[in-house]
């Protein structure tokens, strides 16, 4: 395996990491049918820790740093965003509600003559 594909997917570490966070996760449930004698708040206490280091195992591995990275990198790009005033959504609305009616009688016409034509070429219909 080349230091290339090892980058791309953190190598054998990440794949270990996430295997125990999946096992955690999976212990957290299985706590909960196993501990059935116990109150209902415990066997949730139980689920909500496996969650948790699940999670915090995951944090820790490559997946978790490269989401971290796209976390990051989709707020400096949602910072970017020029978000349209009142008067240009006002006028984008009314723009797409005079095309929806367009698109409307162009749609209902073209349905009214091809029912025409399908009735006089079969001859049946009212």
């Amino acid at each position: 395996m080349t230091e290339e594909i090892k980058a791309q997917d953190g190598g054998t570490a990440n794949t270990v990491k996430l295997t125990i966070a999946g096992l955690l996760v999976a212990a957290g449930v299985a706590g909960f049918y196993l501990l059935s004698s116990q109150a209902t708040w415990i066997r949730w206490l139980v689920v909500v820790g496996g969650l948790v280091l699940g999670a915090l195992v995951v944090a820790f591995s490559q997946t978790g740093t490269d989401l971290k990275q796209f976390i990051a990198a989709a707020r400096v790009e949602l910072r970017k965003i020029v978000w349209p005033n009142r008067q240009e959504t006002g006028m984008t609305t009314l723009v797409v509600l005079g095309f929806v009616v367009v698109a409307g009688l162009f749609f209902w016409g073209l349905d009214v003559v091809l029912a025409w034509a399908t009735q006089a070429l079969t001859k049946q219909g009212s």
